[in-house]
């Protein structure tokens, strides 16, 4: 009798949430879509893994018109969020995507094209057990790096201490990347601060940042 080989499906880095859509936000879903999306082909320049409401991705990509944003968030009510304010801003270097980034970024982001990747409050998975769903782990971050061209710059960002220790250290370790700091890097004003970093500051937890250089 044959034995079926089962695939393993790969460890998600991300849990889908659930979350009300309003009006404008069913009709952005509807018309832009297609129009500020993502087809395989497109150039990217910073591509932007969980941007959750959107708003530190349209500031930078406002802030920057010379290079091409692609936003990756699989919580539908960003994706529609970002896409009505695309909209609203008249912006055309931005586009949005809701799929896995990894998937994304093995299948249709080509080797050395990227000149950042920005990683920006992932989720931290703080139980130990969930640790290898952590998207900043060295196999991710392999990844990640052979799509930055020399000079790219890996910008991770965090409120959770024992993810940003964590991070350090894999960072560290990826032989194609070099911390352009001595350890954490200054709080970077291009790094637009969002709703969620003001909660965390609230709560008395201060973010830290992470850049590292394709070298």
């Amino acid at each position: 009798m044959k034995t079926i080989e089962r695939t393993r499906k790969p460890i998600r880095t991300f849990h889908p949430r659930r979350g009300r859509l309003s009006g404008r936000h069913f009709d952005a879903l509807d018309r832009l879509s297609e129009r500020h999306g993502f087809t395989p082909g497109d150039a990217v320049d910073v591509l932007e893994i969980g941007s959750g409401m959107g708003e530190a991705t349209l500031e930078m990509a406002a802030t920057d018109p010379g290079r091409r944003y692609l936003a990756v968030e699989i919580h539908t009510p960003g994706v529609a969020n970002l896409l009505a304010n695309i909209e609203q801003h008249g912006l055309t270097n931005l586009s949005v995507v809701s799929v896995d980034a990894l998937d994304l970024c093995r299948e249709h982001i080509p080797d050395a094209s990227l000149d950042a990747v920005h990683v920006f409050f992932p989720d931290p998975w703080p139980k130990a057990r969930h640790h290898k769903r952590r998207l900043i782990q060295p196999v991710h971050v392999a990844l990640l790096s052979a799509k930055l061209r020399a000079g790219g710059l890996l910008h991770c960002a965090t409120d959770d201490l024992g993810y940003a220790e964590s991070m350090l250290e894999t960072l560290t370790a990826e032989p194609a990347l070099r911390n352009r700091f001595d350890g954490y890097a200054p709080r970077p004003q291009s790094r637009p601060v969002t709703k969620f970093e003001q909660r965390a500051l609230a709560a008395g937890r201060t973010p830290a940042d992470l850049m590292f250089v394709k070298s």
